[in-house]
This record gives structure tokens, C-alpha cells and sequence, in this order.
């Protein structure tokens, strides 16, 4: 079963998907998604995601054209490597924009500053 949290950040609308973009598990994304506020992005967190297959991949190009008529941009944020790879053979990786959590939320990365000795 796919679970997926909504969360308002500023003019942005955050999904985090839980479990698998698959048919028949799609219906509370397709309802979240005709429900959104106005904003001016929609980011979808893929994090908790494993198995998206050609339904699930429908309903991500139904949900972009769907945030561009309203306005929006849907874009895709933790992407694991074995969805990657299904977003690359399927030349998907071109239509959605694909990032890293910390390209959103930079304030939430870790310092990643070294000393260096003068």
C-alpha cells in the first residue's frame, strides 16, 4: 500500500511517498494531487520508495502535467539508484527534474566543513 504525507512549506507542497508506485496503489496520490493548495512547486520525496512500475510511472507524468496546468513544478527529490536507473532507461530522467534532499533543504545537511591549518 502506497501512504503518502502532504506538508505545506511555505509555497511549496512536500509529498513523501511510502511504499510502491504501483496499479491499483495510486488512488491517495491521484486525490492528494487534485487537492493541493496553490503553490508554486510540488516535490515529490521518493525516499521510502522502492518499486515504481509502468502504471506508477503514468501517474508521475499524469501528476506533472497536472502541477504545469495549475502553474507548478513537480519535481522528484531522493531518488534511489534502482529508480534512478528506471527513470534513465525509460529517458524519464529528462522530463523530471531529479535532485537530492539537500538541494531543497540545504539548512537540513550537515556541516560538511573542514578545518585547515594555516
Amino acid at each position: 500500500m502506497l501512504n503518502v504525507q502532504r506538508r505545506n512549506l511555505g509555497n511549496v507542497s512536500l509529498l513523501n511517498l511510502d511504499g510502491n508506485v504501483l496499479i491499483g496503489e495510486t488512488e491517495s496520490l491521484r486525490e492528494i494531487m487534485q487537492t493541493l493548495p496553490p503553490a508554486s512547486g510540488v516535490i515529490l520525496d521518493l525516499s521510502h520508495v522502492t518499486l515504481v512500475d509502468a502504471h506508477g510511472l503514468g501517474m508521475l507524468l499524469q501528476m506533472r502535467e497536472q502541477a504545469q496546468a495549475r502553474g507548478m513544478q513537480l519535481e522528484l527529490v531522493n531518488v534511489g539508484n534502482h529508480l534512478r536507473e528506471v527513470f534513465r532507461m525509460t529517458h524519464l530522467d529528462s522530463v523530471f527534474p531529479i535532485r537530492s534532499g539537500v538541494d531543497f533543504f540545504p539548512q537540513a545537511a550537515p556541516a560538511c566543513r573542514t578545518r585547515v591549518a594555516a
